[in-house]
């Protein structure tokens, strides 16, 4: 019997031919497998990295399956995600600082606050977009800063 392998919630599992599925429109499919039932629902296609987020007897799962080209692009290393190692943040717009979410030494990650920055009116805040340790802060809260300048620096 053939197998295809499939990465589900990125653990990758080897399946053996012999479920049934029969789509019932577009986005919603029925699973028969060994006189079982399994109703799934499509939730989200997303063509860029090859996934489904689907939706089978009220549990999400994130599949994609392998193609013949996987094996190479993990063994060259080109699967690994790029973080960019952040070494200052830069005020992004002229404004004022309301409040500083970090201190000297923190461990910031993707995504992590850094600090709210208020213009026009309008608080902003503005997170990391890398990795790194906050090595200074240069600024202190209510202060007004200029476009460019340095606001925090990192090691």
């Amino acid at each position: 019997m053939s197998k295809d392998n499939w990465i589900i919630d990125g653990e990758r599992i080897s399946t053996i031919p012999g479920a049934n599925v029969r789509w019932d429109d577009d986005r919603f499919f029925v699973i028969e497998h060994r006189g079982k039932v399994f109703r799934g629902e499509i939730l989200e296609e997303r063509f860029e990295d090859r996934t489904l987020r689907i939706k089978v007897n009220h549990r999400e799962f994130v599949i994609r399956k392998e193609g013949s080209l996987d094996a190479l692009i993990e063994e060259l290393g080109l699967n690994k995600v790029k973080v960019k190692k952040l070494k200052q943040l830069e005020s992004p717009m002229p404004g004022r600082i309301v409040s500083l979410a970090v201190a000297i030494g923190d461990e910031v990650e993707v995504g992590s606050e850094l600090l709210t920055l208020e213009a026009m009116k309008m608080e902003n805040v503005l997170k990391s977009e890398g990795v790194g340790k906050v090595k200074s802060i240069e600024v202190n809260s209510d202060q007004v800063v200029d476009k460019g300048q340095v606001l925090i620096s990192f090691e």
